[in-house]
């Protein structure tokens, strides 16, 4: 216990003493917190620009581009005559979209014909194209309810109102794109701030005394040094961030709790692992911060895990990050319940103990020629 209490507090002072450690553990965790969400400020996309070619000319074309400009997503930005004139402004990357108003579109819905639309997208910004051309079809699917009732008023027959859709957003309320990222790249950049910081406060160690020999009680009071710092971070992102951010949270605490602390005993066991390679301390920053993007699509957080080749989902396994970024989100924005989170409670607690394992064996006391251990000095760095 004397070994692991000084340990546990020289990792503490040996952190405090080194500045790049700081900004790694610290100072990252808290400006990611809020530069990494600030793209996402908006949470959908709006006012996304269409050009009409309106050829008709008639009241009803004049109403459809009433309901077009009053949808979020679309803001109209010209009516012009032509479609050559419409594929200009598109060019000049002033629109995404075109919308194309035949001539003859009243008089085909007054004679009770259905009238001809044509919607064309920019392709090469498919994102914002298929945003505008969705809040068009919104506009458009109004527009032809109204002329479906009163087509059917005018010919006599008893009409009800027709059946709306109404989608409503189960965990996602806000339907936007940083409450379903940003809650999963938290966890990465937790993970991400501890392998940085584990492993250059490990190639120090390197650096000063040459080789990396640590007792077990000091092992596991280095460890439990880093752990209580990524737990603080995690919680710090969980709590305070995602509150001042208004992204779902708090679904299911006592499970992100129990999640939360095996997620950071694995990613410490692995950074002390990993981090024990590394002879000079650049190094880690080097190889660790060109692995964030690769980490977080291997989570399969963005892309469906039955669409990802066999071999990758088994490497994305061997990762700390998959099965806890997937486990926070589902119990802090979803509400889970543990037996829903169980594959990937049983995923972490594996991986902790495989790592420390190995990292166990990296930092064991070597023998002298007598056979006996030879000391060493249990500190962080």
């Amino acid at each position: 216990m004397n070994r692991f209490g000084l340990a546990f507090a020289e990792t503490f002072r040996a952190i405090a003493r080194d500045r790049v450690a700081i900004l790694s553990l610290v100072g990252a965790v808290v400006l990611y917190s809020f530069f990494y969400p600030a793209a996402y400020y908006h949470q959908v996309a709006r006012d996304l620009p269409l050009v009409v070619v309106n050829q008709d000319h008639s009241s009803m074309s004049r109403d459809l581009l009433r309901k077009l400009d009053a949808v979020r997503m679309v803001h109209l930005v010209g009516v012009v005559a032509s479609l050559t004139e419409a594929q200009g402004v598109v060019a000049r990357g002033e629109a995404e979209a075109v919308l194309l108003v035949p001539a003859g579109f009243e008089r085909d819905i007054l004679r009770g014909d259905q009238g001809q639309l044509a919607l064309l997208g920019n392709g090469a910004v498919l994102g914002r194209a298929s945003v505008v051309m969705q809040g068009a079809a919104l506009a458009i699917t109004a527009f032809g309810q109204e002329v479906a009732l009163m087509q059917a008023k005018f010919m006599g027959i008893p009409a009800g109102a027709p059946v709306r859709l109404i989608e409503r957003p189960l965990f996602n309320t806000a339907e936007g794109y940083g409450s379903s990222i940003v809650p999963g790249v938290a966890a990465l950049i937790v993970q991400q701030s501890l392998l940085i910081g584990v492993a250059v406060m490990a190639a120090t160690r390197r650096e000063r005394h040459g080789k990396l020999r640590l007792s077990r009680p000091g092992f596991f009071g280095i460890a439990t040094a880093f752990s209580m710092i990524g737990i603080m971070s995690l919680l710090y992102f969980s709590g305070l961030i995602f509150w001042f951010q208004d992204y779902p949270r708090a679904g299911n605490l006592a499970g992100l709790l129990l999640a939360g602390a095996l997620f950071i005993m694995s990613v410490v066991s692995f950074a002390l692992f990993f981090g024990s390679f590394f002879r000079t301390r650049e190094r880690a920053f080097q190889l660790i911060t060109i692995t964030s993007l690769p980490l977080f699509f291997l989570s399969n957080l963005s892309w469906p895990v039955e669409a990802s080749p066999d071999l990758l989902v088994r490497i994305a396994q061997m990762l700390p990050s998959t099965a806890g970024i997937n486990a926070m989100v589902k119990l802090n924005q979803m509400g889970a319940r543990l037996p829903e989170v169980s594959t990937e409670l049983i995923n972490l607690a594996i991986l902790t103990l495989l790592y420390s394992t190995l990292a166990l064996w990296r930092y064991r006391p070597h023998k002298n020629a007598y056979g006996v251990k030879a000391k060493q000095r249990d500190t962080g760095g």
